[in-house]
């Protein structure tokens, strides 16, 4: 099962809603390709709504910190929202729970934005 992605707008932050496997492959170039189409098109502030991923690998843990530091690098913000355990797990094991703005509520995380 590859990961999907929809797309929507609130309050001026595109919420990218994905599910499925973020993986090595086809999940990683999709989430890639759409963080840069986001920013092409001047969307600085992305939140990544994770709830409906089953699986992560380390290439898409990867992906993860690529889409963090691109955003970042064009002045924009990325933030995750509602982890999985699993997922929760691996940013700790990772380390990088530190290093990303999560949220476990939408309305929260849209307000975090400094917009």
């Amino acid at each position: 099962m590859s990961m999907t992605v929809s797309t929507r707008q609130v309050d001026g932050v595109t919420i990218l809603d994905l599910s499925g496997r973020i993986t090595l492959g086809e999940g990683s170039v999709q989430l890639r390709d759409t963080v840069r189409e986001l920013l092409a098109k001047g969307s600085k502030n992305i939140l990544l709504n994770l709830g409906d991923i089953t699986y992560i690998d380390s290439s898409g843990i990867g992906e993860l910190v690529s889409a963090f530091t691109t955003v970042r690098n064009q002045g924009g913000e990325l933030k995750l929202l509602n982890l999985t355990k699993k997922v929760h797990d691996l940013l700790q094991i990772t380390k990088l729970y530190t290093v990303f703005d999560i949220k476990d509520d939408e309305a929260s995380a849209i307000a975090a934005f400094g917009k």
